[in-house]
């Protein structure tokens, strides 16, 4: 396993790559993340982790310059999560969708392979019950997140 590299921010916005002791840009970052480096961006004054910060910055451009992932709706839905005391179960239900599409992508990847020798149709229903059965046990973990709320003691 590697060490973390450590990206300084300057207050002139540069960022510095210490592991190879040079400026580099926010293409650059997006490029260790895709290829699957571990890595802090620390910001120079304040010593901060500003790392989810840089990462909103890839993912605001990547946005802007091409497809976008995110529709209007799916944004104005998780600006409305916050302030409603769900924002770790948003944020948990988010994190754990995107591990079991990336497990499913690669699950189709290396079934797709091996498909020569496979049936093709079993694959598909394999892998939309194991679907299921993932989604359904996520959305258990988020209704055990979210309380009703209690009903008020007095008498009408």
């Amino acid at each position: 396993m590697s060490e973390t590299r450590i990206i300084k921010k300057y207050p002139n916005r540069r960022l510095y790559d210490t592991a190879i002791s040079s400026y580099i840009t926010l293409n650059d970052v997006r490029k260790l993340v895709t290829e699957g480096v571990s890595f802090q961006v620390v910001d120079v004054r304040s010593k901060e982790d500003i790392t989810r910060s840089i990462l909103l910055q890839i993912i605001t451009e990547q946005e802007e310059s091409g497809e976008p992932i995110f529709t209007s709706d799916a944004l104005t839905k998780i600006i409305r999560a916050y302030g409603k005391n769900i924002e770790n179960v948003m944020g948990d239900f988010l994190e754990r969708s995107l591990e079991v599409f990336t497990e499913q992508q690669q699950a189709m990847t290396k079934q797709m392979q091996s498909l020569i020798g496979g049936d093709p149709v079993s694959m598909m229903t394999d892998i939309t019950k194991r679907n299921f059965e993932m989604w359904s046990n996520m959305q258990q973990e988020l209704l055990k997140g979210v309380q009703p709320p209690k009903p008020d003691d007095k008498d009408d």
